[in-house]
């Protein structure tokens, strides 16, 4: 994603009002828009384009969108924002469970949709608006290794992990904090999350999500959890 090459965002939306109404709009903020109804598109349009973003819809003919998401997430972390037609919590932490970034439900205003793209984005390229670049960008804790500049996770053994965005973005406020007790609120305002009335149960969605694949030894957690409210990152870390 450069000045010469607009963002890709692909929607996944079989309401055909629907996906001309968010295709537009996103056209006419400089988007590049590609769109499809069912995950048998989605698939065939993702092995010819090179996406930046998807736009999901939950309640999909076929193949629904919760399915869709942990396939994705198999091997690839492009950033998704579910689409929820009901807006029940229990969907929106199942999608963030399968592994989106974000959610929004039905019926929305298109700018909301566009603001939580825009977001997303940065969080992806690591560019936020008045922040600085890290001044360390490689941190190691149990052999794992956090590069900030590449935005990438590595085991011991150097495989790269993939994580989402938020994964990413939530693994480097532990790193930066070893040994504190942040309360959810802490990792919202250090992830530059939405307010924590809004996107609070959404810590302990990423939280489970990043302990399935950091912890190695059943019954050993590298993210304890404190009763008070909050949890610690309990590595020693250092710079690699």
């Amino acid at each position: 994603m450069t000045d010469d090459h607009p963002p890709h965002v692909l929607i996944v939306e079989d309401d055909q009002e629907v996906r001309n109404l968010i295709a537009r709009y996103l056209r006419e903020h400089s988007f590049s828009v590609g769109s499809v109804s069912n995950g048998r598109e989605m698939d065939r349009y993702l092995a010819k384009n090179r996406i930046d973003l998807i736009v999901l819809d939950l309640m999909l003919p076929g193949e629904d969108g919760l399915s869709l998401c942990r396939r994705l997430r198999v091997n690839s972390s492009v950033p998704v924002i579910i689409l929820t037609a009901r807006g029940e919590e229990f969907d929106r932490i199942l999608g963030l469970e399968m592994g989106a970034d974000d959610y929004l439900p039905k019926p929305f205003n298109p700018r909301e949709l566009l603001a939580r793209i825009n977001a997303v984005l940065r969080r992806q390229s690591g560019v936020l608006a008045g922040s600085s670049a890290p001044s360390v960008t490689r941190l190691r804790f149990q052999g794992w290794t956090i590069d900030f500049r590449l935005r990438e996770l590595r085991d011991p053994e150097g495989a790269q992990i993939t994580l989402t965005s938020a994964e990413f973005d939530l693994l480097q406020a532990f790193c930066e904090k070893p040994g504190f007790i942040l309360t959810r609120d802490n990792l919202l305002n250090m992830t530059r999350s939405r307010p924590a009335g809004a996107f609070g149960r959404s810590v302990d969605v990423l939280v489970s999500r990043l302990r399935r694949k950091l912890d190695r030894i059943e019954g050993s957690s590298i993210i304890k959890t404190v009763r008070t409210g909050g949890y610690i990152f309990t590595p020693h870390v250092d710079q690699a």
